[in-house]
């Protein structure tokens, strides 16, 4: 019987594939990764051609000459604003980072009291958020707006900032991930004594932790580029998107501070993305949390 086990452990089991049909898999994933980033190359190298290479036809993929001047064409021009070009990135950073904090943490509890507490309405308060789901910002800018009157915040940050925290997304997919996290890790975190903060916050949210990476990136896209003409009127309070809009309205001259303009605008997304990929990916592939 020994001998027999033996020869079974030496047994190798054979691949499903076949390695020709893997280097196709990996030719195919790096064409499409290849085609996918081409957007991101294309952008990169507009920032750095000098102005008579965006009028070349056909049009440069690569850049020829590299030059910098683009960025210091930006700089010039920022620096003759009436607001110094600090005070716009102060702006932009801190509405997006207060506007996300605050959009993760009261989705993450409203979600953790829907997902795992039965009260009256609970059900029907939720399909308010779905349905709310449907209706795009446009739809919703004049109710915002009288809102915001009403309640005096207009040309301020919170006009901006407090909207963003009640984003429908942010709270419809926390609840998504929430509802999976079996009840027995919740229950055996109270037998500990664990009160109900305790367990929302070293319990359920590491568990969550890609969907709430997720809706950080969403956040960070969404209010980083975000203009707020609507709410903002005061010049020392707008935002970064909006002041390169500005420099945009010069027309073909500034093609190339405007190519500096989109690679500047993407590095923050594209930066948050970096930092939060394998979460984001996680939370795209997640198939639940089952007891």
């Amino acid at each position: 019987m020994k001998k027999m086990n033996k020869k079974k452990f030496k047994i190798k089991r054979t691949a499903n594939r076949s390695r020709i049909t893997d280097m196709w898999i990996a030719l195919l994933l790096i064409v499409s990764g290849t085609f996918f980033a081409l957007p991101l190359i294309y952008v990169i190298n507009n920032a750095f051609k000098p102005l008579d290479e965006f009028f070349v036809y056909p049009p440069l993929l690569f850049v020829r000459n590299p030059t910098m001047g683009n960025f210091h064409d930006l700089s010039i021009l920022m620096g003759r604003s009436w607001v110094a070009f600090s005070r716009y990135i102060f702006n932009s950073l801190l509405i997006t980072a207060v506007g996300t904090a605050g959009h993760v943490m009261i989705a993450s509890m409203g979600a953790f009291v829907l997902a795992k507490y039965k009260f009256p309405g609970g059900q029907t308060f939720f399909r308010i958020v779905i349905v709310a789901l449907m209706f795009s910002g446009y739809v919703t800018a004049i109710p915002n707006y009288l809102i915001m009157t009403r309640l005096g915040w207009v040309d301020s940050y919170l006009a901006v900032v407090v909207p963003a925290f009640a984003a429908p997304l942010g709270l419809f997919l926390m609840k998504q991930f929430i509802e999976q996290v079996p009840d027995s890790l919740i229950e055996a975190a109270k037998i500990d004594g664990g009160g109900v903060g305790y367990v929302f916050l070293r319990v359920v949210m590491p568990i969550v932790k890609p969907a709430w990476m997720t809706l950080i990136i969403f956040s960070i896209q969404g209010l980083w580029n975000n203009t707020a003409t609507t709410f903002i009127y005061s010049e020392e309070l707008k935002m970064l998107p909006y002041a390169l809009q500005q420099i945009l309205l010069g027309g073909i001259a500034r093609a190339g501070v405007g190519a500096a303009v989109a690679l500047f605008m993407m590095l923050v997304p594209v930066a948050a993305f970096i930092i939060t990929q394998n979460n984001i990916l996680e939370t795209m592939a997640s198939s639940g949390i089952k007891e």
